[in-house]
């Protein structure tokens, strides 16, 4: 009986019956035809062509069973890559999702027998992160593509650097921290409060707050008093409690206190007038710490090339050679190795190039040799942002 006419119902019938997905039990995978009833599947069994891809199979079964075992490996991984990513999800969704395709490799041409021993064998081989649940198995696809691992690398080590920079500035804010405690401590250990006695009952005590302090050291811790006559020994003083009259005895201070504390004042003065509130200068290395100019830019180091008005600058990249012109609170000075040479931008040294000779972490400083100036070979002990590297 001839075939029914390429327009015919019967004809159109079969050809959209074809192109949809047909059972597992009548497809063979050595010939890679799918049949549609058990009439076909047995003809085609009983071929001389299907008979001659047995024979070939027959002879190597280790070779085809690793070809198909191999093909459907890769078209599951690509499709759960491309599909899902890294996301977790059931293996059904993504074996469903599969086996869609009307020309995928069946399951029952592997080595596998299962999908719950295919999903196991990803496991073991690392290909994917398994978990079995109540659910059933579930699987993440680990992304092992050298550029991924790169990107993930960098974003690491952007991530470490933006930590190590909190935690140097942390650790800058509790060194200010103990050193305002320290020096709180050490004042109170200094003050020594004495209990106000009266030597007579009769005898009435005031206080002069308005008198004017004496010069001498002697004079400046004794405080004026006023005795009432004898005679007015009807007028009673309650007794003050401990602590109450703190004020009206003070420790005594010695000659060497004072002119110690003379030349702290004098020095204060003149580094508070030395000191600005614009640092930048030209031929130094910074860093940029602004945000707003995108990843490109941010933690990225340039060189000054020229300052405006004081407290702008325009600034070169080291890596790109991009100018850009920013403020100086978007930088930020840098601290070389030591041995190398930098600049000095603040305090009484100012202008003043320098030999980095070593640094102290735990003060947030640095010794400098200085290379200029009338102190030049002196050791002088700089804060991290009074001074940068030269470019």
């Amino acid at each position: 009986m001839g075939k029914a006419d390429f327009l015919s119902p019967k004809a159109i019938s079969n050809r959209i019956k074809s192109k949809g997905l047909q059972k597992l039990r009548w497809y063979c995978q050595m010939c890679q035809k799918q049949c549609r009833d058990e009439n076909g599947f047995k003809c085609h069994c009983m071929s001389e062509s299907h008979q001659r891809q047995l024979l070939l199979a027959s002879e190597n079964p280790t070779k085809f069973m690793d070809y198909f075992s191999d093909e459907f490996k890769s078209d599951f991984l690509e499709l759960l890559r491309r599909r899902f990513g890294t996301k977790r999800v059931h293996n059904n969704i993504v074996y469903n999702e599969y086996i869609s395709h009307r020309e995928h490799v069946h399951m029952n041409s592997t080595q596998w027998e299962t999908l719950t021993d295919f999903t196991k064998w990803l496991g073991r081989k690392g290909l994917c992160k398994v978990d079995e649940t109540p659910k059933g198995w579930y699987i993440q696809y680990v992304d092992r593509d050298p550029e991924t691992i790169r990107r993930q690398e960098e974003q690491a080590r952007k991530k470490k650097q933006e930590l190590d920079d909190e935690e140097r500035s942390a650790k800058f804010i509790q060194e200010q921290v103990r050193r305002g405690m320290d020096g709180k401590e050490a004042e109170q250990a200094q003050s020594v409060y004495t209990e106000l006695k009266r030597e007579s009952e009769e005898e009435k005590v005031a206080f002069n707050l308005s008198a004017p302090v004496a010069s001498s050291s002697r004079s400046s811790s004794v405080l004026s008093t006023l005795k009432a006559p004898a005679s007015s020994s009807s007028v009673k003083r309650k007794e003050a409690p401990s602590g109450s009259d703190s004020r009206g005895e003070r420790k005594k201070k010695s000659a060497l206190e004072e002119i110690m504390e003379i030349e702290e004042k004098k020095k204060k003065k003149q580094s508070s007038a030395v000191r600005t509130d614009y640092w930048l200068q030209p031929n130094i290395v910074v860093k940029i710490v602004t945000k707003k100019l995108g990843e490109k830019y941010h933690k990225k180091k340039a060189v000054v090339m020229e300052v405006k008005e004081k407290y702008g600058a325009v600034v070169k990249m080291i890596d790109s050679g991009d100018k850009l012109k920013l403020d100086q609170n978007h930088l930020e000075t840098v601290i070389p190795a030591p041995g190398k040479r930098v600049l000095i931008l603040n305090g009484p040294y100012r202008d003043t190039e320098a030999l980095l000779e070593g640094i102290d972490e735990k003060k947030f400083s640095a010794t400098l040799t200085l290379d200029s100036g009338p102190q030049k070979g002196d050791m002088v002990d700089i804060a991290y942002e009074d001074f940068s590297k030269l470019a």
